[in-house]
């Protein structure tokens, strides 16, 4: 069974459309993580300080779970058990002002805990309350907290764990997410070197047996049957070659991304600046060397203890004055991703503990989304962005005038010229 586990990890490994590929190892994934930590943190603040409010949509705990749910394929569906169901008054913390404050708790002690034993302990203190509908799926917030504690959780995950193991779990209660977890947290230590510390891969191959798109190894010692699972093997390996064509649709998107920064970066050098390509982008190829060619290396005044500084070295693009290296301008692309990641890093960058005088924070987007990303900022999570004066640069724009600025433009007047304003309606 073991030898049949490995097989199916490294088969599983090696497919360009499992979450392997296509959401473990992609770049944007680890961006989000410190965006989800600050945007928890507002859910915190907000019911301590009793204006979180009675319903889920507008709420800051929507913004963040949105977030979470526009991650690939395994989040997919993650804000439904959030969703305020009014007929059955679940979940039960939007009316509940005394649950909603226990929610509060659970969210803060795992904001502040980094042990197993705080966070188990966190979670036996919440389901102790009973609270109505408000189950193990809140796991899902806890992995991007804990992500070498916390498994995610989702009825294909579930139904994959079972299938693996031979396990009959139970979907929505705590007490069987967290025997299901240490169920994972054995089989992980087992295949560790062919997954991660980080749970977030076995979780990945637990969705994908779940979900259908791989069976599980067959659990009896029978020749017929292993045979058939290879056979199923052989025909998932068959579906990822007919899904070549939605993946390089994917990756054409992730080059769309690498070619703004790519504009952006030799703009920035032609107006005169030092230029910051994000830290997990540096080596991205980009014409004929990598993106972060020419560009700093290290982020002048962001050390590791300056806080907020892991999330603004992930900025995409960062101008830098030459004499000062004062930051000058930020810019976020957002091709088709949620904006709420690239706002946070904004946020970090304008109001942290190293918070400089900005002349631009700039969204940089399709022509066609600023109307979607005008709606998302009516959100009460981006109340601070009136404040911080965030524009919208259109592709279109940045295309068709980029050349005329680098070769006659001065500082970021004829950038601001292109771009609009952001202030929520």
């Amino acid at each position: 069974m073991t030898d049949l586990i490995r097989d199916l990890i490294l088969r599983w490994r090696d497919d360009p459309a499992g979450t392997y590929q296509s959401w473990f190892l992609w770049d944007e994934r680890l961006k989000n993580f410190r965006s989800i930590r600050r945007g928890l943190q507002q859910v915190v603040t907000e019911i301590t300080a009793g204006t979180f409010g009675v319903a889920y949509r507008g709420s800051s705990l929507e913004t963040v779970v949105h977030s979470i749910a526009e991650q690939r394929q395994i989040f997919k569906g993650a804000d439904h058990a959030f969703l305020w169901k009014p007929k059955l008054r679940i979940p039960d913390i939007y009316e509940n002002p005394a649950n909603q404050k226990a929610f509060g708790q659970l969210l803060d002690t795992c904001l502040c805990c980094n042990t197993d034993e705080h966070v188990v302990s966190a979670i036996h203190a919440i389901d102790a309350r009973k609270i109505k509908g408000l189950g193990p799926a809140v796991a899902n917030l806890l992995y991007f907290l804990h992500p070498t504690i916390m498994p995610p959780f989702n009825t294909a995950i579930v139904n994959g764990y079972n299938a693996l193991t031979g396990s009959k779990m139970k979907l929505g209660r705590w007490e069987e997410y967290l025997a299901m977890r240490q169920g994972i947290l054995k089989l992980n230590a087992t295949y560790r070197s062919l997954l991660s510390n980080d749970l977030g891969a076995i979780g990945g191959l637990l969705f994908d047996l779940g979900s259908g798109r791989y069976t599980a190894p067959p659990l009896e010692d029978n020749e017929t049957a292993r045979k058939l699972w290879e056979a199923d093997l052989h025909q998932v390996r068959e579906q990822s070659a007919k899904e070549a064509r939605i993946l390089a649709a994917e990756r054409e998107t992730d080059h769309t991304h690498t070619e703004i920064q790519g504009w952006l970066r030799d703009l920035g050098h032609s107006l005169g600046y030092d230029v910051w390509i994000a830290a997990n982008d540096h080596s991205r190829p980009w014409q004929d060397g990598k993106l972060g060619d020419g560009c700093l290396s290290v982020l002048p005044g962001f050390t590791t203890e300056t806080q907020g500084a892991e999330s603004v070295r992930l900025i995409d693009v960062l101008w830098l004055d030459r004499d000062s290296h004062r930051i000058v301008a930020a810019f976020e692309v957002e091709h088709s991703t949620t904006i709420y990641s690239g706002i946070v890093r904004m946020l970090d960058l304008a109001l942290g503990s190293e918070a400089q005088a900005l002349e631009g924070l700039f969204l940089v987007a399709p022509d066609k989304r600023e109307a979607d990303v005008r709606e998302q900022l009516k959100r009460p999570a981006f109340s601070r962005i009136a404040d911080l004066k965030v524009r919208y640069l259109p592709y279109g724009a940045l295309e068709k005038d980029r050349a005329a600025i680098a070769r006659f433009g001065h500082g970021l007047k004829p950038v601001q010229a292109i771009s609009h304003a952001l202030t929520p309606i």
